[in-house]
């Protein structure tokens, strides 16, 4: 290698230089969770939707995916337990050139903060949310969760689980979610092109993705290292892209069904309601 191919080396050290928080770094995720290649594939997306860094809000909860926000080099915002869409909700409609991106984990989505992904899905608020789904509360000690499967062993499930669980795709297509999809941690390329679909598409889009976490949920369920996690997500997943999402939701040694089952096209969105309703009142007069 010549002197001149080193020093350009040297110079561009690593290609997401310029998104990444580098004095929040190292990071506090275990090792084998996937939650580090979900934020490299989250900036891949972004840069293939070729948004302006500058119009770009990155919001979450609390737990191990909430805190991604805060390693990205965007405004970012880290919220209370639960309530990351209706700070993302309010960033959208306020500006609507923006695009405002949801990103946590399913206890905080859909436990504490289910009632604001329901009715952001009716309104079709105008974000973009990623729920890395782990089955269970990763970051407290491995409780179960809303996802967590009927079986599953937890420290509140000490003899398996028995509540059934959410069907995460299937939730948000019957609320009116516009875009939905599903990929596990393992199907990286099929993931970042469904974020950047999602990214690119008006109205509320979601995906799922099925994240590692060998610390909490694997060691309990017989998969205690992140590659045999990987690897069960490699023998159990399907792609049925377009599938009815009544069908799709998971149980325990049941094939998991991936893809992207929803694409609506032409739906007005919340932020088209409401600069509808302000034109009209500029145009009346009437202030309601």
């Amino acid at each position: 290698m010549s002197e001149e191919e080193f020093q350009l080396i040297e110079a561009d050290a690593h290609p997401l230089d310029g998104y990444l928080r580098e004095g929040r770094i190292p990071h506090i995720f275990c090792p084998a969770c996937s939650l580090g290649s979900v934020t490299n594939i989250l900036i891949e997306a972004i840069k293939e939707a070729e948004f302006d860094r500058k119009k770009i809000s990155v919001v979450s909860g609390i737990g191990c995916t909430g805190r991604i926000a805060g390693y990205l080099n965007f405004d970012s915002f880290h919220t209370t337990h639960g309530r990351a869409i209706p700070f993302a909700i309010g960033l959208s409609v306020t500006d609507p050139e923006r695009k405002v991106i949801v990103i946590s984990g399913d206890g905080d989505l859909f436990a504490i903060g289910g009632n604001h992904f329901i009715h952001a899905a009716r309104r079709n608020a105008d974000i973009t949310v990623i729920c890395v789904n782990n089955f269970n509360y990763g970051m407290t000690g491995g409780q179960a969760g809303p996802t967590t499967y009927v079986g599953q062993y937890q420290t509140t499930a000490p003899y398996g689980a028995v509540e059934e669980p959410f069907n995460l795709p299937d939730l948000a297509a019957s609320c009116g979610a516009v875009y939905v999809a599903r990929w596990s941690a393992l199907d990286v390329r099929r993931m970042k092109d469904s974020f950047t679909e999602a990214l690119l598409k008006k109205g509320f889009t979601f995906v799922e993705v099925l994240g590692s976490c060998p610390t909490t949920f694997g060691r309990r369920n017989q998969l205690a290292e992140g590659k045999k996690i990987l690897e069960y997500f490699k023998e159990k997943s399907e792609i049925q892209h377009g599938a009815d999402t009544k069908t799709v939701r998971i149980d325990k040694d049941s094939q998991i069904i991936v893809g992207k089952f929803v694409d609506i096209k032409d739906k007005k969105t919340l932020t088209d309601h409401l600069m509808a309703i302000q034109r009209m009142s500029k145009a009346t007069g009437k202030k309601g």
